[in-house]
């Protein structure tokens, strides 16, 4: 997501058609809302990795392979066309350094750092002769989960076999750990981490001509929980450092908002969609993340897919019960999951989706710097690959495709305000921007800012200098006119965006971003009238205390390309 998420998600140029929303998501009762696996007799697979796809179902472990952590693309990886910059380097596996804890800086009891090898080959795009077809795992079937269940099972056996084997599940995990936790420095830039989940999207399955990867639906109501073929604890794909509180059928709220009823959840978590991927972004940076290039420090600024329902399915699947909420809820165990490469198989699609929008944001960017960032992965044969982002920016030419389902959230924008907004009765609490900023997050602020025009305009709200503790999960919500003062509830026209991230390490421990949020929509729901001021909220959930905001503007819109 920066890690093809915030970043550096794999880009589609094949037009889709949207989906309309169905009366069905406003009228169901919340039970109605999920599904289960259709049932379908057993398939034999096996383990041998001399054998290809064949009739019978056999699958070769080796074509599991990059599906679960081989090959990357990048898309905050991009940087203006104007600077001077240089596209990110593939790491230095011989100078890769160890994975410390995330607030303490001890070592990890971890070794995040790859094999060694001496030579490097370019990636290829395979040859195919059909498109694999990715499904959303809570619709898969019996034959589908042997064949998934046994790849998974081979590649943990590896771990034990060959602890060394690039294959092995464990290696394949340590892909995410050793990128995302700072074990790699940039090349030319020994003080500066390689940071790339801010600039990357999961691996994608090659070299089998009918396997892919399911990806877990939780933008579509019937997929809003943990996959159900994630939680048998007789099988491979379980994984006991979860949280136990969020097992099925617990609903995962994407605006970690702290609503209890269900129904309110999955009004939430629309609402969340559609505004991350389409209300509040105004240009290919707001959806794509700030640029990312040789020499600049990690971290430059998510885009809303990354930091909004990317980072809350991390902390809703990982365990709390451990110190630092692994293994998703923590940059450097996350791949130990394996719900994560589905939870990736679910970003890669919001960027295959993104791309088709028909929003006046352009979708492709053509800057060098992002189309040659380059990264190393072992392939399938144990062959070190070296990956451009222009290797992967179209899916359909990497081999597979996604099922076709709903996409209730296309068409979820807010309802209007039945009455403009009495401004001048909000809370009294709410000063001028330049009485309050900068300042610490530690409880609910209101704040006076000023509009660059009077009533409706092509205006963006800029929260910038956002300076975070990276070793916690940093929460917050933003709302403008607010007046009702119901902050679990998302589906309101006042609802204006988020921020979150995931813990991780840096050297410093500290993160800076600015996020831009629009508000031309906005405006429209809420009546903004002729105003000249509007009064923004902002709602801590997670971690305030260790959030410090350096300022806050609404601007005239800025260019909408990268």
């Amino acid at each position: 997501m920066a890690f093809l998420q915030s970043s550096c998600m794999v880009l589609t140029t094949t037009p889709h058609h949207h989906t309309s929303l169905s009366s069905e998501y406003f009228s169901a009762k919340p039970s109605h809302f999920f599904t289960h696996p259709n049932r379908t007799h057993r398939l034999q697979v096996s383990c041998n990795s001399s054998e290809k796809q064949t009739p019978k179902g056999k699958l070769d472990r080796r074509n599991m392979l990059l599906g679960l952590g081989g090959l990357y693309g990048a898309s905050n990886l991009a940087s203006n066309q104007h600077s001077n910059a240089a596209p990110i380097e593939p790491p230095e596996f011989n100078k890769c350094g160890e994975a410390h804890e995330l607030a303490t800086n001890d070592l990890l009891d971890v070794n995040c750092c790859p094999p060694l090898s001496d030579t490097i080959i370019d990636y290829k795009l395979p040859n195919f002769t059909k498109l694999r077809v990715r499904p959303p795992a809570h619709k898969v079937n019996k034959e589908y989960l042997a064949k998934f269940e046994e790849a998974i099972r081979c590649m943990k056996a590896l771990d034990k076999s060959d602890p060394t084997d690039p294959r092995g599940f464990m290696q394949q995990a340590n892909i995410h750990c050793a990128y995302c936790n700072g074990a790699h420095d940039q090349v030319g830039y020994p003080n500066l981490d390689l940071q790339v989940h801010e600039c990357w999207i999961l691996g994608e399955l090659i070299d089998d001509p009918t396997f892919a990867l399911p990806f877990w639906n939780w933008d579509n109501p019937k997929g809003m929980q943990m996959p159900k073929i994630f939680d048998n604890e007789s099988s491979p794909l379980y994984n006991n450092n979860r949280n136990q509180a969020n097992r099925p059928p617990t609903i995962i709220d994407l605006g970690f908002s702290g609503a209890s009823d269900d129904l309110q959840k999955v009004v939430n978590n629309l609402s969340v969609m559609y505004s991350e991927m389409i209300r509040n972004v105004n240009s290919t940076i707001d959806f794509m993340g700030r640029p990312y290039c040789a020499g600049k420090p990690p971290r430059p600024g998510m885009g809303s897919s990354e930091r909004g329902s990317h980072t809350t399915a991390h902390v809703f699947v990982g365990d709390p019960r451990n110190k630092y909420n692994e293994d998703m809820g923590n940059f450097y165990s996350a791949g130990r999951d394996p719900l994560f490469y589905s939870h990736h198989a679910n970003v890669d699609r919001m960027w295959s989706i993104w791309e088709t929008l028909k929003t006046d944001v352009p979708k492709d960017i053509k800057d060098p710097d992002y189309l040659n960032a380059s990264f190393l992965f072992y392939d399938e044969k144990k062959r070190l690959v070296r990956v451009k982002v222009a290797d992967s920016l179209d899916y359909k030419k990497m081999g597979y495709k996604y099922e076709k389902v709903d996409i209730p959230w296309l068409n979820y924008r807010p309802p209007r305000k039945a009455a403009k907004t009495k401004i001048r009765k909000i809370p009294s609490d709410a000063k001028k921007a330049e009485e309050m900023f900068p300042l610490t997050l530690n409880k609910i602020v209101r704040v006076l800012v000023n509009k660059s025009a009077i009533g409706k305009a092509d205006e963006v709200l800029v929260l910038e200098d956002i300076e975070t503790d990276t070793t916690k999960f940093i929460k917050f919500d933003v709302f403008v006119n607010d007046e009702d003062d119901y902050p679990q509830e998302l589906d309101r026209a006042e609802y204006a965006g988020t921020f979150a991230q995931v813990s991780h390490k840096t050297k410093n421990k500290k993160g800076s971003s600015t996020i831009n949020l629009k508000l031309t929509d906005l405006y429209d729901d809420i009546d903004i009238g002729d105003d000249d001021f509007v009064v923004v909220t902002i709602v801590p959930r997670s971690n305030g205390r260790h959030v410090t905001i350096g300022g806050i503007k609404i601007i005239p819109s800025p260019p909408k390309s990268a």
